[in-house]
């Protein structure tokens, strides 16, 4: 079973590898040739201009009128308690900080990176990859 499927995978992949040699050849004989005139293509006519009947005319609404506001006034809200005022702390003062001599750096200088190698851009030629000449 597995021989058969792989015979029928291998049948597929050659019939498209030769299948895709006459298709480029005849896509390069295509691009060749010139391109073929296109035709004229038709005018259309105009379309006749279609009357609408007039708008029917809108009927004005009454107005109406509203009722007046009522002239109550609004009742007063309650006062707010005003905040007690505490009594403040008093802090003790801070002690001074004694100036701190800091211990020299050393000599030695830091390690150096090592360089990183450049990668190359440009792909090598190889003889063997260029196309075909053309006929």
């Amino acid at each position: 079973m597995a021989a058969s499927n792989f015979h029928i995978l291998l049948s597929l992949i050659m019939v498209t590898l030769l299948s895709g040699f006459r298709t480029s050849w005849a896509a390069r004989k295509l691009l060749q040739t010139s391109q073929p005139q296109q035709p004229a293509l038709p005018t259309i006519p105009p379309l006749p201009k279609a009357t609408l009947p007039p708008m029917p005319t809108v009927p004005n609404l009454p107005t109406g009128t509203l009722p007046p506001m009522p002239s109550n006034p609004l009742p007063q809200l309650p006062q707010l308690p005003t905040n007690p005022t505490l009594p403040q702390p008093i802090l003790p003062p801070m002690p001074a900080i004694p100036n701190v001599a800091l211990p020299p750096l050393p000599a030695n200088p830091l390690p150096t990176m090592p360089s990183i190698p450049t990668i190359p851009t440009t792909m090598p030629s190889f003889p063997f990859l260029s196309p075909p000449p053309s006929n």
